[in-house]
């Protein structure tokens, strides 16, 4: 017997692949492909309080094994989520995880504040809609001068601290590769409450145009991700797995069986995957279907036997 199932929070994950925020969408669209209900789950389009348009220009751009994006948390508001897709989650069979992020702390604890309360709302009707806020602290500080909360760890304490008190959901932290210390900023997510952190998010990154002589993006840089950066991910994923007593979802560069593997023997207790969505729009049952495969062929009956064993 094969045993895909991971834990985090409590809560049971059929198997480890969770498709990345803001390279899923809702679902909705991936799930006329295929039934997403085989996935372990979903961490949702990165939401912000008030609706928004996102950046000007060329959002995404290819590069060699992988590719750069540029959105600008284009979404539709909190009270859009709760109101158009959460009566489609009621009725999925997988986590579902909500993506929170935020220019000041009051948009953040607001966010989480009314995610909470309506999915008591729905818990109390016996169909909730939302397993897990993951928490992005890639999103600038307004008041610090545009400096993302996920740079410097006490700036990131705050809002960490204040969601927590917000919410009685399982919160999982989002961390930037870009974190003047990455190890201690984990530490801390788990100190201040968080029941797990996720990592990483893409790398600052650049692509210059040089017939027009200017950066591709009209916001200069922009965020990179897909195998280019996964020996690094995974690097990241093993040092933070080692620090933290809580559990890691671990991503970068996912695009098969081996890769998933390697995450969770760096430490990781589940994945998400993002840039391998565009890539091949089935790539979910695929990575599913592979790693049962793998685990069968290997003679692995279970993930916990190869869990963070490097």
């Amino acid at each position: 017997m094969i045993n895909t199932t991971c834990m985090i929070a409590g809560i049971t994950f059929k198997n480890p692949v969770v498709m990345a925020s803001g390279t899923f969408g809702f679902g909705q669209e991936y799930s006329k492909l295929y039934d997403i209900n085989q996935l372990g789950g979903i961490s949702g389009k990165g939401l912000t309080l008030y609706p928004k348009d996102g950046n000007d220009g060329i959002r995404v751009y290819e590069t060699p094994s992988g590719m750069m994006n540029s959105v600008g948390l284009e979404n539709p508001g909190v009270e859009a989520f709760l109101r158009d897709e959460c009566p489609r989650w009621e009725k999925l069979d997988l986590v579902r995880i909500a993506n929170l992020g935020g220019n000041t702390i009051e948009d953040y604890v607001e966010g989480a504040r009314l995610i909470d309360e309506d999915n008591r709302l729905r818990e109390r009707r016996g169909a909730k809609a939302v397993d897990m806020i993951e928490l992005n602290i890639s999103c600038p500080n307004v008041k610090a001068g545009g400096l993302a909360y996920g740079i410097k760890t006490e700036v990131a304490r705050e809002v960490v601290r204040e969601i927590r008190r917000s919410t009685t959901l399982p919160l999982m932290v989002k961390l930037s590769p870009n974190a003047e210390d990455l190890v201690g900023m984990a530490a801390m997510c788990e100190m201040e409450g968080a029941d797990a952190v996720s990592l990483v998010n893409t790398f600052s990154a650049m692509k210059i145009d040089i017939y027009q002589r200017r950066s591709v993006f009209d916001n200069l840089y922009a965020g990179l991700s897909g195998p280019a950066i996964k020996p690094i991910a995974l690097r990241m994923v093993h040092q933070v797995s080692k620090a933290v007593s809580i559990p890691v979802m671990g991503m970068g560069g996912i695009r098969g069986a081996e890769d998933i593997v390697e995450y969770v023997m760096a430490g990781a207790t589940a994945v998400q995957v993002g840039t391998h969505n565009f890539v091949d729009l089935r790539a979910g049952k695929q990575l599913v279907d592979e790693l049962r495969t793998f685990m069968e062929q290997e003679k692995i009956g279970s993930l916990d036997e190869i869990r963070g064993i490097v």
